[in-house]
């Protein structure tokens, strides 16, 4: 099943439980979630406070994107504030194994993250025990970039490995996606597709229904 997560890092946060309601009332699943710390990547988002008041306001599949260091010290507190999923880099963790049993002891759906210079045979280890691979198609930390190609090349090949094991793992894309090149994602293998400014910029409603279109 093709799945679109909005990322709320476009969103107008002036309107955002508004926001967040016409995503899900238009037909979105999922809202993606970015989750910076200034460390791992440059720029800082938000964190669980903000987290725990959107909650509030949707029942919306939460896919919390948590680009921070030490990220085994926060699982618990991203659990308890309302994630669904919990993704994390493979590159800010020091034993991913253990990270995503810690997430799964919280009820909560694991997800392993690669930056594009990260190769895919980073998340091979870990596809028999993640519930999705996010590959990122820009680099990490600001939205607005262009779709880097060859990153797709590593959504194939994550795609392989996940058809050859025979597993249910999810596919990510986040980062430059939008209407006229998401069918590229697609056929690269990805099933689950963030896009932030092509969903919140202008009409949102007509944004998502036309994404859902292409996602079929």
């Amino acid at each position: 099943m093709n799945i679109l997560s909005p990322s709320i890092l476009a969103a107008d946060f002036s309107r955002l439980g508004e926001q967040i309601r016409e995503i899900e009332h238009a037909g979105a699943k999922y809202l993606h979630i970015d989750v910076m710390d200034g460390v791992f990547v440059p720029s800082i988002s938000f964190g669980m406070p903000m987290i725990s008041s959107i909650r509030k306001c949707s029942d919306i599949f939460f896919d919390v994107h948590l680009m921070i260091q030490r990220p085994e010290q926060y699982i618990r507190e991203f659990a308890e504030c309302g994630a669904d999923l919990i993704n994390f880099h493979l590159e800010a963790a020091g034993d991913a194994a253990g990270i995503i049993d810690k997430i799964k002891s919280c009820g909560k759906k694991a997800g392993i993250t690669i930056k594009p210079s990260t190769p895919a045979k980073a998340a091979e280890p870990y596809l028999e025990l993640a519930d999705m691979v996010l590959v990122m198609t820009v680099e990490p930390g600001f939205g607005g970039q262009k779709l880097m190609p060859e990153c797709l090349d590593k959504v194939r090949d994550i795609r392989a490995m996940v058809t050859e094991r025979g597993l249910p793992t999810d596919i990510e894309v986040d980062g430059g996606i939008r209407m006229d090149n998401v069918e590229q994602a697609l056929e690269a293998g990805a099933n689950v597709i963030v896009s932030g400014s092509a969903v919140f910029r202008d009409n949102i409603t007509e944004n998502v229904r036309k994404f859902m279109e292409k996602l079929g």
